[in-house]
């Protein structure tokens, strides 16, 4: 992909089917092999999406934002299924997806330092956006596919009803039709001695 030129536009598409040489392929092939077993096998359908909107929000912002060359690889992907996954399962708080997102920091923590221009020769804006990407998917997905159990107290809580909320049952007193009748309150009013 050649950012900002309009030739480099088929790029969004393509960027992450092209790779430098056979040891680019092989890395990026099993981390992508790892990251879509966790990806597909904790979310399902929800995974289709992720994949589909990294691949796209990734290769878009690269195209906008990224320096000129050629930018290449699986990686901006990999890197928008690392951050869903990890912050996916830290934004549900399931324990399941909390347990996967330590699995993702203990095998890909160190992918951390992929987001800043250290090495030369890699696209490290692809690794960013791919992250960027990720967290956003992470965010808006948060409500679809696996969801936090409610344990039995949680549940109790919210089916006890408010006792200040109840209706008490009462019995309306009926006015005396005479004034004579009711009852008379006097008050008398003595000065303080001082």
């Amino acid at each position: 992909m050649r950012p900002r030129e309009l030739g480099g536009l088929i790029g969004i598409l393509t960027y992450p089917l092209l790779h430098a040489d056979w040891k680019h392929i092989t890395d990026n092939s099993v981390s992508a092999f790892v990251l879509l077993l966790g990806l597909f096998s904790f979310y399902g359908r929800v995974g289709w999406a992720v994949v589909g909107w990294s691949w796209m929000m990734s290769g878009l912002w690269i195209w906008i934002a990224a320096r000129g060359g050629n930018h290449i690889g699986f990686s901006g992907v990999i890197y928008a299924l690392a951050a869903f996954i990890f912050f996916s399962g830290v934004i549900r708080r399931h324990y399941r997806l909390m347990s996967l997102s330590l699995v993702v920091v203990f095998l890909y923590g160190s992918m951390i330092w992929g987001v800043l221009p250290i090495q030369p020769g890699i696209s490290w804006e692809g690794h960013l956006f791919g992250a960027i990407a990720g967290i956003i998917l992470a965010y808006y997905y948060r409500n679809d596919g696996p969801q936090r159990p409610k344990y039995s107290w949680e549940l109790e809580e919210e089916e006890l009803e408010d006792p200040w909320e109840e209706e008490i049952e009462y019995e309306e007193i009926e006015k005396p039709e005479s004034e004579e009748n009711a009852p008379r309150v006097v008050y008398t009013f003595k000065k303080k001695e001082e």
